[in-house]
């Protein structure tokens, strides 16, 4: 998550590449004709749209806006394979969060998939999946789990 949050607040998506889901391990789960494009044209380019987006709502601040924690729902999903066209199973922490400080100020946003393989914890979308370039549930202070979701 400190490669995340370095990602956020620098706006270098590649800075956050080690809290990615690897495309190696997306290659494995997705069942769809050419993954590879997928990863590359869609899944990357969405999350170097989400990573600015949470740049831009750190404003100004950005650069030494410190993160204070990751929150993790303790109830976590099984999605089944076939769901979401996956061909494996995965772990799935519904609407986990960043807790931040910027300007004095605590507030938070949503991690919409961050999903568990082979024990990892990845980032699929920090936004909703279908809004890319958004920002998930800001809040000021800690904020609330968001909803299951889950592809």
């Amino acid at each position: 998550m400190a490669a995340l949050w370095r990602a956020i607040t620098h706006d270098d998506p590649a800075a956050g590449a080690a809290a990615f889901f690897p495309r190696a391990a997306y290659l494995q789960v997705k069942a769809i004709g050419d993954a590879a494009t997928d990863y590359h044209d869609r899944l990357l380019r969405n999350f170097a749209l989400d990573i600015h987006a949470a740049h831009t709502l750190l404003g100004r601040g950005a650069p030494t806006a410190r993160l204070l924690a990751v929150r993790v729902p303790r109830q976590w999903a099984w999605i089944v394979p076939g769901y979401c066209a996956n061909r494996v199973g995965y772990w799935h922490a519904p609407g986990s969060r960043l807790v931040y400080r910027v300007s004095g100020h605590t507030s938070s946003f949503g991690i919409f998939s961050l999903i568990s393989w082979r024990g990892e914890w990845y980032v699929v979308h920090l936004s909703i999946w279908d809004q890319p370039g958004t920002v998930d549930a800001p809040s000021a202070g800690a904020g609330t789990f968001g909803p299951a979701g889950g592809c």
